[in-house]
């Protein structure tokens, strides 16, 4: 017989709730950090991060379609979350560098693997989403 307690909603305080997280309530903070890691700027800064340090401008060039103001509001996010790290230098024309965190690394890890399969599985999907969109009806 084991000693070991499970936690449950009786025995756990509220701190220890927060702690652990549970992403489906509504006030659970890890929504919000959910919504960092898995946003369409998130994921790619993530991903390119991966390969090392980059300047905003380099993120930039790499992640088509991102505007300045996403990226920058991505990059803070992620910073603040503690899983990017910005280093200013004391150059002109200023030059600031992102890289990952250790915990931003395993996040990364995490989110990677999930768009290595999804690019794997691309042309399945785009068969399935082909399958299932309603036939288009001829209004002329």
């Amino acid at each position: 017989m084991s000693d070991i307690v499970t936690p449950s909603a009786e025995n756990v305080s509220l701190l220890e709730r927060i702690r652990l997280g549970e992403v489906l309530a509504r006030d659970c903070p890890s929504r919000e950090i959910l919504n960092h890691v898995c946003s369409r700027w998130g994921v790619l800064v993530l991903v390119v991060l991966l390969g090392g340090m980059h300047r905003f401008s380099e993120l930039r060039r790499k992640i088509g379609g991102v505007s300045e103001k996403m990226l920058s509001q991505t990059l803070q996010s992620l910073e603040q979350d503690g899983f990017v790290d910005r280093k200013a230098l004391p150059v002109v024309p200023p030059h600031v560098e992102y890289t990952l965190t250790p915990m931003g690394r395993e996040v990364a890890l995490q989110v990677d693997g999930l768009t290595t399969w999804i690019e794997q599985n691309l042309a399945r999907i785009l068969e399935a989403r082909q399958a299932r969109m309603p036939e288009t009806l001829d209004q002329s």
